[in-house]
């Protein structure tokens, strides 16, 4: 059970669900409907917090907004390499190692799709450890997503030869021997 393995009781997912459904809840509000002290509150989410448990995610709510979103499962003999990459790449949201047909699977998002598709081609088709690479757009979000961007993806025009160009920061990092 989720609750058991993140050692949450009862008041724990409550003060979890309630923040889930509404971020914007105050410790007293959150307190009212849960029938707790503000103070006890208070000291639950701080410890929530601390372990890493519960965290408040600024970002852009995808359901909501007109960007594109897409995921790229790809299977690489190098998937370290890809998680290093992800960390850079302005138009990479995240990217996940997975255990199946691929090993890896990479969010990406621009306001533009040939963007992103250059982007997929530089970095993924193009790459020779890769050897196999799908990329899908999202077509629909059922609930909120939120996601942090970087809105330096707006200043590059990635393409096939050249990536992002000179301010591409995976060359960058890459000269800098951080990846």
């Amino acid at each position: 059970m989720i609750s058991e393995k993140l050692k949450l009781d009862d008041i724990d997912r409550q003060i979890i669900s309630l923040v889930q459904e509404n971020p914007s809840l105050t410790h007293t509000q959150i307190a009212e409907n849960i029938n707790r002290s503000q103070p006890t509150v208070g000291m639950r989410i701080k410890k929530l917090e601390k372990d890493g448990v519960l965290q408040f995610q600024p970002g852009i709510n995808f359901k909501k907004v007109d960007l594109f979103l897409a995921t790229v499962e790809v299977n690489t003999r190098k998937p370290d390499e890809i998680i290093e990459m992800a960390k850079f790449c302005p138009f990479i949201l995240n990217a996940f190692r997975l255990s199946g047909e691929h090993n890896i699977c990479v969010l990406l998002a621009s306001s533009k799709l040939d963007k992103l598709d250059n982007i997929v081609n530089y970095h993924f088709r193009n790459n020779p450890d890769i050897h196999s690479c799908s990329m899908e757009v999202v077509t629909e979000i059922s609930k909120d997503l939120i996601l942090p961007i970087d809105f330096d993806s707006e200043e590059h025009n990635p393409s096939l030869e050249e990536g992002c160009g000179a301010k591409c920061k995976v060359k960058i990092a890459k000269t800098q021997g951080l990846v």
